[in-house]
């Protein structure tokens, strides 16, 4: 039994006054890729500096202008792979690279000596400000901590300056989420007045980090919103936010922050980091995306994304990770194809300027994907997603009286094997339809216009065909080719039929377009009823083809 009694709830804001409810984002935020830092560090094996420079040019690529590279003074490895992106002028003059390092002075000058030659860095300092750490952890009073907070903005502004560069300080009171809204505001406040240099054309970023998610995305809400009204000067910050997703509400929390007044937010690539993960910076901007607002990244083609951050960090993005994984274009449900189908078609028909589709919602293409895998087929299909498989892949418009029919031979062979592929689908359909040509097998025809009994003008059909092989010919008259060849055909075989209803359509444009007929046929005798499908450059040959194959189907199947 779970032990609940263990638990207890972590608090709220009391903050009636919020606004952030009744506003919607309306631009991108400052983005800063934090992947070669928290991501690399959460990898079971880190990427080695040829990775890494990998991984640098295609958050380059897709726009990023703010990227964390790392904590130089930690490892070798770190400062080596800053120094390779400084000595092969790998960083452009419009990317502002971020360096992070704790408040202590050798570690601040080792990370100096790594940034020279940086044109525009950021020097990220913090330290953890959270009631649990000040407790378990630093066994420090508030006093203390803050204390350390001054001093690690202290020693930054010693060193800056020596630095020729363009520097921003960033500091964040780390375990933001755990923290105490007047004492993180204090210790923030202290670092503001201790720097001394901010301004709005050179603002200091503050950034909240929710390093543990410890409640719903509205606390933290409810934290930045009190945050961003009370900061001193707000006009010379840069509220920043870095979520993580220990709750699995990192994005949601993410976007809530946005609301309430964040302007910067750090995150990686598919939410990679520590624990459950960093925001996922992709997810937020496709959803931006998806509302019409522009991102601000190069995100156009998510599988080569995937595909470098795949083989640089050695993970996998699950199949139905949001835009990215290999399944979430893709519908399974009977209901969901046929909506799918339905609102493609119309989204044709209206030539409409919008992306309305049931269950997609982005067009695939939009982002690298294709439409091609969005239907894929298994014993929870339905009709409707069998005919899209017909439609999209293969041309054929089934008339929606057949759906059913074909839906049913395929539900069969699914609930034998499980998921059924288009190239498997258009087999049965052939199988089932357009190879129906025994033991009755239409060889030619010759339609000549000839007059009724009772001296009206009519259509005499000569058909030649093989019943089980031998050769035989039949004479039918009717009001058209199809009902000549009908009456033909129910003298020849002693039977009684009826068209039900006709479909026909071009498979392809151009001189050598061939037309698909569809026959709905019934046996007046016994009241079962069938389609027939014949395809041919001729439409009176594809519709007496298809005749033939609902006779096939209806009287020896």
């Amino acid at each position: 039994m779970l032990n609940i009694a263990k638990y207890k709830r972590n608090p709220v804001v009391h903050y009636p006054e919020r606004e952030w409810p009744d506003k919607e984002i309306e631009k991108a935020p400052i983005w800063c890729s934090v992947d070669l830092r928290d991501g690399n560090q959460a990898l079971v094996e880190p990427m080695v500096v040829e990775e890494k420079i990998e991984f640098f040019n295609m958050l380059v690529k897709l726009g990023f202008k703010e990227i964390e590279i790392g904590f130089p003074a930690a490892s070798q490895i770190e400062y080596d792979f800053l120094r390779q992106l400084v000595e092969r002028r790998l960083i452009p003059d419009d990317v502002r690279v971020q360096v992070l390092v704790q408040c202590r002075e050798h570690l601040i000058k080792r990370t100096f000596e790594a940034i020279q030659g940086i044109k525009k860095v950021v020097v990220h300092i913090y330290n953890s400000t959270s009631t649990l750490q000040r407790d378990v952890v630093f066994h420090k009073n508030m006093e203390e901590i803050k204390q350390i907070a001054i001093e690690g903005t202290e020693l930054v502004k010693k060193y800056a300056k020596d630095y020729d560069g363009d520097l921003m300080l960033e500091y964040s009171p780390e375990s933001f989420t755990g923290t105490e809204l007047d004492y993180a505001l204090e210790v923030c406040t202290a670092v503001q007045d201790t720097w001394g240099e901010a301004t709005p054309e050179k603002p200091i970023i503050f950034n909240l980090p929710s390093t543990v998610e410890m409640n719903t995305p509205n606390v933290y809400a409810d934290q930045i919103e009190w945050m961003h009204k009370h900061f001193k000067n707000r006009e010379s910050v840069i509220l920043s936010v870095h979520p993580h997703n220990d709750r699995g509400t990192g994005v949601a929390a993410t976007e809530l922050a946005l609301l309430a007044g964040a302007d910067r937010v750090e995150g990686t690539l598919f939410g990679n980091g520590e624990r459950t993960g960093n925001v996922d910076i992709l997810n937020i901007a496709y959803n931006m995306f998806s509302q019409g607002i522009d991102p601000k990244l190069d995100i156009e083609n998510v599988r080569e994304i995937a595909e470098v951050y795949e083989r640089c960090t050695k993970m996998t993005i699950d199949p139905r990770h949001p835009y990215a994984g290999k399944l979430v274009f893709t519908a399974f449900s009977g209901s969901h194809q046929d909506a799918i189908n339905k609102g493609l078609q119309a989204l044709h028909e209206r030539n409409s300027q919008y992306w309305e589709v049931p269950y997609l919602p982005i067009d695939p293409s939009d982002i690298g994907r294709q439409y091609e895998p969005i239907v894929r087929i298994n014993s929870q299909s339905g009709k409707g997603g069998v005919a899209f498989v017909m439609d999209t892949f293969y041309g054929f418009k089934l008339p929606k009286g057949m759906h059913k029919e074909f839906a049913d031979v395929i539900q069969k062979i699914s609930e034998q094997q499980g998921e059924v592929a288009p190239e498997q689908i258009m087999e049965e359909f052939r199988k089932n339809y357009l190879d129906k040509k025994e033991p009755i097998h239409f060889r030619k025809c010759q339609i000549t216009d000839t007059e009724s009994a009772d001296g009206e003008f009519a259509t005499l059909a000569k058909v030649t065909y093989t019943d089980h092989g031998m050769e035989k010919t039949f004479e039918g008259v009717g009001n058209g080719p199809i009902d000549a060849v009908q009456r033909g055909l129910e003298e020849a075989l002693g039977v009684q039929i009826k068209v039900l209803d006709y479909n026909e359509h071009a498979l392809n444009s151009g001189s050598n377009a061939q037309a698909a007929s569809y026959i709905h046929l019934m046996d007046k005798d016994s009241g079962k009823v069938t389609y027939g499908v014949g395809v041919s450059s001729n439409i009176t040959r594809s519709s007496i083809r298809g005749i033939f194959s609902a006779v096939n189907r209806l009287f020896f199947s």
